[in-house]
């Protein structure tokens, strides 16, 4: 980050601050990859719900359920945020609370399963709200025509964060075994290894990462009043910003699929190609270093050729993934499959934020960010509920649950033809 040309950045806006700024990636991405994609999942089913015929459902359940609550209550932490200036702070109440009830899942032991649900729906609660926030700073460090470099710096250090995370619960998850322990001591002590480093590592965020919006003013109705206030007048309004609303319709859609490719990965691997335990920790290792190559591969493309397009070039890689995964009966085809969903993860995640960017008024950047992480978060009850409810109907067919899923990338896909973003930006511009 030191060495990035300073002209990519916004005026007033340094080389360190930015590197805090994607520091808090590298800190919070340890998250998803230890407890939602790798490890407590898996622990959930087998160990605290002993492996009960309802235990996947109540897992997929929490996780709904905190995506719902973010549904509600994104907007308006993000509209609360602009009027009181107030995202450094609100990200360090999200940061400290995700740090907590992460630490707090270590407390989750065999039959625990009142006390893992409420710190799965709190710490990823946490997680998601401090999504939204950091992303709306991301207008405020890069120039217009560097959003996508900028953020696929964060995205691409954001896996490497993930990669960390896992490797150390790993390194320690293996001695543990060597010790003759098992998964009931080992996975708690994951946990607070995870909430320790997602901790430190977002130090860096809150020394060097500034708060350059001023209170707007909009305080009589109280906190929550002015907050709704600031809500309706945007969807009031909702007409001057119709290519926002198209892309997050399409966002909806295309994450949906990304969602349940995200999520239900490692089942698809065990259930439908028969991987080892070894064998799809090994996947999502590859997923995480090809995501980490495609984000800021792909940060630098899209700022050339168009964040549109962009988005569009890596939903087709998406397809093209389905259709690998759908039709692989060797582990060749299926590895070829997970090295190009790892590219087109880190790449469309983060062609979508530039995006939302650009389309965003600058006194509302944290409202239209948590609008962002709205629809982000539909799709992530969405897709995985589809993929479970297929495989459901047809008695454990994974590979058609894998294809039905698919099909949400071609509906976004056919979505963005009706994007305009320098009508949009106009548009953002003159709010």
């Amino acid at each position: 980050m030191q060495s990035s040309p300073s002209n990519r950045l916004a005026s007033g806006a340094t080389s360190r601050e930015v590197w805090a700024w994607a520091m808090y990636d590298f800190a919070n991405s340890g998250y998803t990859t230890v407890v939602i994609t790798a490890l407590f999942n898996a622990y959930f089913v087998s160990v605290v719900a002993a492996g009960a015929p309802w235990a996947t459902f109540a897992w997929t359940s929490a996780l709904a359920a905190s995506y719902a609550l973010i549904m509600v209550s994104a907007p308006l932490v993000g509209a609360w945020a602009d009027i009181h200036a107030a995202k450094k702070k609100l990200l360090l109440i999200t940061t400290i609370g995700c740090v907590i009830s992460t630490a707090g899942l270590a407390l989750a032991g065999p039959g625990d399963l009142v006390l893992a649900i409420l710190f799965v729906v709190l710490s990823n609660f946490f997680f998601g709200s401090g999504e939204n926030l950091i992303a709306a700073f991301l207008p405020e460090l890069a120039q217009e025509d560097s959003l996508g470099t900028i953020s696929g710096w964060g995205w691409s250090l954001g896996y490497l964060g993930g990669l960390l995370s896992l490797g150390l619960c790993l390194a320690y998850i293996s001695w543990a075994q060597a010790q003759g322990l098992g998964a009931s001591h080992f996975v708690p002590v994951s946990m607070l290894i995870t909430a320790t480093l997602f901790a430190l590592a977002s130090v860096p965020t809150f020394l060097y990462l500034r708060e350059r919006a001023l209170p707007q003013g909009e305080v009589s109705r109280g906190w929550v009043g002015s907050a709704f206030t600031r809500i309706k007048a945007t969807l009031h309004h909702a007409q001057d910003f119709k290519d926002l609303r198209r892309l997050l319709i399409c966002i909806v859609f295309y994450q949906a699929g990304i969602q349940a490719v995200i999520t239900l990965a490692a089942v698809y691997a065990e259930q439908a190609m028969k991987f080892t335990t070894q064998q799809t920790l090994a996947l999502i290792v590859v997923v995480n270093l090809m995501a980490a190559a495609g984000a800021f591969s792909f940060g630098y493309l899209q700022d050339r050729v168009g964040h549109i397009r962009s988005i569009a070039l890596t939903l087709v890689g998406w397809i093209v993934m389905t259709l690998l995964a759908w039709s692989a009966e060797d582990a060749s085809r299926f590895w070829a499959a997970a090295a190009l969903a790892g590219i087109c993860l880190g790449a469309s995640q983060s062609a979508a934020r530039a995006a939302i960017a650009m389309l965003s008024p600058a006194a509302r950047r944290a409202e239209f960010f948590g609008l962002w992480g709205l629809a982000v978060k539909l799709s992530s009850i969405l897709g995985p509920l589809t993929y479970g409810l297929v495989t459901w109907l047809t008695a454990g067919n994974h590979r058609l649950a894998i294809l039905a899923t698919g099909s949400y990338f071609v509906i976004g896909l056919l979505l963005l033809g009706g994007i305009d973003l320098a009508r949009g930006r106009r548009a953002a511009r003159t709010a």
